[in-house]
Parts: structure tokens; C-alpha cells; sequence
């Protein structure tokens, strides 16, 4: 019993790891699959902000249009481009090797990224990048060292510089030990106030997160059908046993 008890904490400490984002306390992304408003939006900014690099192999345009009420001709003007259809899968013309020549590893697919990570990582993430000279684009980010990924989101973000633990030096023009980074201060606002850059990360934050289940909401609500159901049917059958046993002593 106890070695399968230690067998079962090995298994879940790596998915522990990944949802809690090592030493950083994670922001609540306020997820709310039923804000259409939010969803219509956070699938704009990602087919404009992050879909040059980053698929969502998994789901179709015609999908997230029916699912988010988004009409036909606001499809096609917003989120496809190029020569893709309807119907196709949200993919991208990048191709494996440019994205390991260019940042050093393949750009993952992101249809799975809030199931795989959390929401709450997705969004702390977005909104912890900070300057860091020494690494290839300039920058490195709080929830995830050594990140491979330029901040694409930096002219509507601003400039955020590291907060250092105490006894520890870095920021502009210094080495960054990323095990000393305890925080992140926006030092130089960029076109966005810190509110709309927040709203923006978490509509792309909620639109990941339905993309991860589209189905999420009905599952839920046949799931409420189906336990009135049963609770009926727990009624007619205990109605039943107490007329068979009546007359039974």
C-alpha cells in the first residue's frame, strides 16, 4: 500500500509542478466560458497576436464561430486570412524546423494549453515577461525561465523590468538570475493601461480555455438533465418498492 501511494505521488508531482508555476503565486484569470463578449474577443487577438506562430490544430474556424455567435461575414473579415476556409483547422504556415531554427525548439500547438498548464498559468504568463539582456529576444519571464517566446505582446504591454530578491542585483543592462526574480515592475507603459492590457490577456486567456472544451458548457448542462433524471427515476423505483413490500410483514 504505501509503495503505491509513493508510485501515485511521483506520477502527479510533475503536474503539480506545471499547474502552480514553480515559486510564482499564480493570478486568477477569472475564466467565464458563458462572456461571449470576452470569448469573441480573446479569438481575435489570438488569430491576430499569436496565431503567426502558435495553431490551434485541433479546432475550426466554422466551430468557434457557431459556438461564439460570430457571423459568417465578421468571420471571415476577422479571423481568416489568407486562403483559408470556414471549415479548416485554425493552423498556420510555419513549419517545425523555421520555429526550431529561429527560437530553439518547436512552437507548440496551443488547443490543450490551459488543460495542460492552467488558466491561471496562461494568464499569469502573459502578464510576466520582463527585460532580460542576456537572453536571445531581449526578454525572459517570471512563470516560465528561460523562455524561448519573444513577448509579442510588448508594444501593448509596456517595458517591465525584474524585481530581484533582496541581496541580489539585475534589470537593465545587468545578467538576470531568473532563480533571484521574485516579481515584475512596468517601468515604461506601452499603448494599453495596465486595466485594458489585463482584460485583453484574460479574453485570450478565456478564449484558450473554451478552445481546450469547446463542449464544456453542454457537457455540463446534459450532465444536469441526466442527475434530475436519475433523481427521478430514484423516486418511481423507491415509490415502487414501498407498494411491492406493503404487505409484507
Amino acid at each position: 500500500m504505501r509503495i503505491a501511494i509513493i508510485l501515485l505521488a511521483l506520477l502527479l508531482s510533475p503536474l503539480t509542478a506545471f499547474g502552480s508555476g514553480g515559486h510564482v503565486s499564480l493570478e486568477n484569470a477569472r475564466v467565464d466560458l458563458k462572456d461571449k463578449s470576452s470569448l469573441q474577443r480573446g479569438a481575435r487577438y489570438f488569430v491576430n497576436y499569436c496565431m503567426g506562430c502558435h495553431s490551434l490544430q485541433y479546432v475550426r474556424y466554422n466551430r468557434v464561430a457557431n459556438d461564439l455567435g460570430i457571423p459568417d461575414d465578421e468571420l471571415r473579415e476577422n479571423l481568416i486570412f489568407g486562403d483559408a476556409k470556414p471549415g479548416d483547422l485554425m493552423t498556420n504556415a510555419l513549419r517545425p524546423e523555421d520555429g526550431e531554427k529561429w527560437f530553439g525548439t518547436q512552437i507548440p500547438d496551443l488547443t490543450l494549453v490551459t488543460r495542460w498548464r492552467s488558466p491561471n498559468w496562461v494568464y499569469t504568463y502573459l502578464k510576466s515577461y520582463y527585460t532580460d539582456d542576456s537572453r536571445p529576444y531581449g526578454v525572459n519571464n517570471l512563470v516560465f525561465p528561460q523562455v524561448g517566446m519573444p513577448h509579442a505582446l510588448a508594444p501593448l504591454q509596456g517595458e517591465q523590468i525584474p524585481v530581484m530578491a533582496s541581496g541580489h542585483e539585475g534589470g537593465h543592462g545587468g545578467a538576470v538570475d531568473p532563480a533571484h526574480v521574485v516579481g515584475v515592475k512596468l517601468v515604461e507603459p506601452g499603448q494599453l493601461t495596465v486595466k485594458e492590457y489585463d482584460r485583453m490577456v484574460r479574453d485570450i486567456t478565456n478564449f484558450l480555455t473554451y478552445v481546450g472544451e469547446p463542449s464544456k458548457l453542454q457537457r455540463q448542462s446534459l450532465g444536469l438533465y441526466v442527475l434530475l433524471f436519475l433523481g427521478l427515476l430514484f423516486l418511481i423505483a423507491y415509490a415502487m418498492k414501498k407498494e411491492f413490500w406493503k404487505d409484507v410483514h
